[in-house]
C-alpha cells in the first residue's frame, strides 16, 4: 500500500541521515588520532558503526524498492487510449490478478481514434488486388448501414496471409481517423475498395443479358433492322449496370426493352432507349470498378 511505502521510505531517510552522522563522528576522530587524543579502538568502533549504518541504509533502500513495486501491482494503467465503458468493481472488492479466465475484469477500454475497420474479402477481390499491386496504405472508402455516400475515408492496413477454406474470403482491416469518436465498435458499415483503377468499359442494363446454356449473350439491332445474338462476357454489376468484356462496340444498338418480342433473324421497329449513368455509390466489398463510360446507344424493340 502507499501507506507502507511511505513508511518505507522515511526509515530509508533516517538510515540516511545516521550513516552521514556515523561518517563525521569517524571523520572527526580521525582528525584527533596525530594527537593521541582519541584510542585506536574508538576509531574501530566509529567504522564499525559506519559500516553498519551502510547495510542498514541499503537495507531500507531495498524495503522502499519492493513497497513501490507492491504500489505499481495495485496500479492499474491503460496500455492504449481510447473511450472506457463502466466500472465492473467497487472499492473494497476482491478481485484476482493474471490474465487467465479467473483474473476480475476491471472494465474494458476501446481504441476509438483511429478505429479499424474489419471486413472479408472474396478469393476473386483478393486475386485481383494481388494481381494489381494494390497492399498497405491502399484507399478504402466506408458508410454506415443509414448513409448514402461513402463519407468515411481509411487506408489498407491488414490483410491475412491466407484465405479460410469454408468460407473462401480472406480477412482484412482498414484504419480510419474518427474525428469526435462518432464511430463505435461493433457498428456495421459497407466498404469500397478500388482495385483497377479508372477504366473505360461498356455497360447496359443487367436485364438485357440472357444465358443460352452456359453463355451469356445480348440481342442487338443491326443497321438493316434485324434482330441478332451477340454472346458477351460479362464483368462486375457497376450500380445496376452490367460491364461487357470486349464483344460489344460503343456504335452496338442493345435491346434493352421488349426482348420477349425481339426474335433474331426478325427486323423490328426500333425507339430510342436511355441507360441512366450508374449509381457506384452503392457499390461494397464486391471489388468494385471505377467506370468511365458507358454504352453509347441502346434500343428499345416493340
Amino acid at each position: 500500500s502507499r501507506a507502507a511505502l511511505a513508511q518505507a521510505q522515511a526509515q530509508a531517510a533516517q538510515a540516511s541521515s545516521a550513516l552521514a552522522l556515523s561518517r563525521e563522528n569517524l571523520a572527526r576522530a580521525q582528525r584527533l588520532v596525530a594527537d593521541d587524543a582519541v584510542a585506536a579502538t574508538e576509531i574501530d568502533r566509529l567504522e564499525a558503526e559506519v559500516r553498519s549504518n551502510s547495510a542498514a541504509l541499503g537495507s531500507a533502500r531495498a524495503l522502499v524498492a519492493a513497497r513501490s513495486l507492491d504500489v505499481g501491482f495495485a496500479t492499474v494503467r491503460a496500455p492504449i487510449s481510447g473511450r472506457i465503458s463502466d466500472r465492473r468493481i467497487d472499492a473494497g472488492n476482491l478481485v484476482s490478478g493474471g490474465s487467465g479466465a479467473e483474473a476480475t475484469l476491471l472494465t474494458t477500454i476501446n481504441a476509438v481514434d483511429p478505429i479499424h475497420f474489419e471486413f472479408a474479402g472474396s478469393e476473386a477481390l483478393f486475386l485481383k488486388a494481388r494481381r494489381d499491386g494494390l497492399d498497405k496504405g491502399t484507399a478504402v472508402d466506408i458508410r454506415l448501414q443509414d448513409e448514402t455516400d461513402y463519407r468515411w475515408h481509411g487506408t489498407l492496413d491488414f490483410t491475412d496471409n491466407g484465405l479460410d477454406p469454408d468460407s473462401g474470403t480472406i480477412r482484412a482491416r482498414a484504419v480510419i481517423r474518427n474525428a469526435g469518436d462518432f464511430l463505435a465498435p461493433g457498428l456495421f458499415g459497407r466498404m469500397r475498395l478500388a482495385t483497377g483503377g479508372t477504366h473505360r468499359a461498356l455497360l447496359v442494363p443487367d436485364s438485357a443479358v440472357s444465358t443460352d446454356q452456359t453463355r451469356k449473350l445480348v440481342l442487338i439491332v443491326q443497321k438493316d433492322g434485324t434482330v441478332a445474338r451477340r454472346m458477351v462476357e460479362l464483368g462486375p454489376l457497376v450500380g445496376g449496370l452490367r460491364a461487357i468484356e470486349g464483344s460489344l462496340k460503343p456504335t452496338d444498338r442493345v435491346v434493352i426493352k421488349g426482348l420477349q418480342m425481339a426474335v433474331p433473324g426478325q427486323k423490328v421497329r426500333v425507339q430510342p432507349g436511355k441507360i441512366a449513368p450508374p449509381d457506384t455509390r452503392t457499390e461494397a466489398a464486391q471489388g468494385p470498378v471505377r467506370v468511365a463510360s458507358r454504352a453509347s446507344s441502346a434500343t428499345l424493340a416493340n
